[in-house]
Parts: C-alpha cells; structure tokens; sequence
C-alpha cells in the first residue's frame, strides 16, 4: 500500500489508486481545500510535493495550472493524483484561515475529467 505522508501530520496507509485529495482529506485527516469538487477547476486544491511528484500529469490540470499562473515548481493539483507510490506533501490550500464555509463538494472516486495523461513541463 502507498505511504503517504503530510508533512507536519504524519504517515498514512492509503488504498492505492485513490485520489490524493480524498487520501488527504479521509485518511490524514485534514482540512484540505477542494472548492469544485475535485474537477481541476479552482487550484484550491493544490499541494507542494516534498518526496514522490508523479512525472505526468493530466491535461486538465496542465490547463489549469497556466490559466491561473502557477509556475512554482513542485505545486500539484491534488485532485488529479492518484495515489500509486509513495509520496510527501505539503499542505497549502486549508479551510482554516480561508474564510470558506466548508472545504468543497463531493469528489467522485475516479480522477474527473477523465483525464488525458501528459508529460509535466
């Protein structure tokens, strides 16, 4: 089972293939943002990878990293990762502090849009 670890929170058992949002979210615990649901829309989602970054990506979140100027290196959407090795993150994008009245809608099991897989740049 992939390792996945929160920095700051500690280690967890996740089921592999599951989304990283709802690994963040269901089995760290935290209050991680997801504002659309986990559609690759709103970048509230994002994280900061330590250890583990995947080197693809979906299209979906490609498009939507440029569209609103994220450029830092390491800043993922979590909502377009699945959970298949280990990996570290960094939260960046909490409920707390957010003025949000709630962390986001359901996300669905599966990685949505269905994605079109593509190199990272």
């Amino acid at each position: 089972m992939p390792r996945l670890t929160v920095k700051g929170l500690g280690d967890f058992e996740v089921t592999p293939g599951k989304r990283l949002v709802k690994a963040m979210v269901e089995d760290a615990g935290t209050d991680q943002l997801h504002a659309c649901g986990g559609v690759a829309r709103c970048t509230t989602c994002r994280v900061r990878f330590v250890e583990g970054e995947p080197s693809q990506m979906t299209q979906a979140e490609r498009d939507v990293l440029a569209a609103k100027g994220v450029t830092e290196a390491g800043i993922r959407l979590s909502c377009q990762i699945a959970c298949d090795h280990d990996m570290s993150v960094e939260l960046i994008s909490r409920l707390e502090g957010s003025g949000r009245k709630d962390q986001g809608g359901q996300v669905a099991d599966a990685i949505t849009p269905s994605p079109v897989w593509v190199e990272k740049s």
